[in-house]
């Protein structure tokens, strides 16, 4: 089923108004008179609308659906990378369910922003995640931030419970593990990833970082920042999906 998304109000509507944008996609689809398209708002909220071929506009075929979001919310910190890369890390992280994405542009980022630059790269960005979003069935849409310094990003890892993928001695425990281990010490409401960049940290930088999140390993090989992005997050969500999991079957 084709989707597409909406203002939140407008899902509210027997005959809900597309933006400019939506409505291009709705041309590139083609539907056929009552064709079903599903609308979301990012927001967890969808409705089922049909094709009206003559009025060349949707019209609502079910009541709206709102979904809740994850109980643990999940923030990725990573340092923006080269070009596709990056589009690439946000879409991924998209499909991952994310709650936010923090661009961090730290003393060794290959990337630099200007400030000039940075409230049109979000929007870029945002626009990424949203197609990311209708494509994965996804109905929370992450909230993308403009770039920030690496430090004005630890001020915001100080409020979450964070991992970062890092080379310390003695070596970390597995990511796996630590998230683990941090589920059993406490109900983790908002938990976050950061990931260095292609540079990796300085060591004042690492030095700040593991002073405020919990230091883990990403296995035996060295990771490629975009991978170490989605690998991260993809064993992050897992582990709080099975505790979730574990804490629903024993109530």
């Amino acid at each position: 089923m084709h989707r597409l998304a909406a203002a939140t109000h407008e899902l509210a509507r027997e005959r809900p108004a597309l933006s400019a944008e939506a409505m291009r996609h709705l041309k590139v689809l083609r539907p056929k008179d009552g064709e079903e398209i599903e609308l979301f708002d990012g927001c967890g909220a969808t409705r089922l609308c049909r094709y009206d071929a003559r009025a060349k506009e949707l019209v609502a075929a079910a009541p709206v659906v709102v979904r809740a979001a994850r109980r643990v919310r999940v923030t990725l910190f990573a340092c923006v990378t080269k070009g596709a890369r990056w589009d690439w890390t946000v879409e991924k992280a998209t499909e991952l369910g994310v709650a936010r994405i923090v661009p961090v542009l730290s003393a060794r980022t290959i990337v630099r922003i200007g400030a000039a630059e940075r409230a049109a790269k979000r929007e870029r960005w945002q626009k990424i995640a949203e197609e990311a979003a209708r494509q994965s069935d996804a109905v929370w849409l992450p909230e993308v931030a403009e770039p920030v310094t690496f430090a004005a990003a630890l001020e915001r890892v100080k409020g979450t419970t964070c991992f970062v993928g890092a080379l310390t001695e003695p070596k970390s425990a597995p990511l796996a593990a630590a998230v683990a281990q941090a589920l059993e010490k406490t109900a983790c409401a908002d938990c976050a990833l950061f990931v260095g960049p292609e540079g990796d940290f300085t060591p004042d930088e690492l030095a700040a970082l593991v002073a405020v999140a919990v230091p883990t390993s990403f296995g035996e090989t060295i990771l490629r920042a975009e991978t170490a992005a989605i690998y991260g997050l993809s064993v992050l969500t897992a582990a709080l999906d099975a505790a979730h999991a574990k804490g629903a079957n024993t109530r």
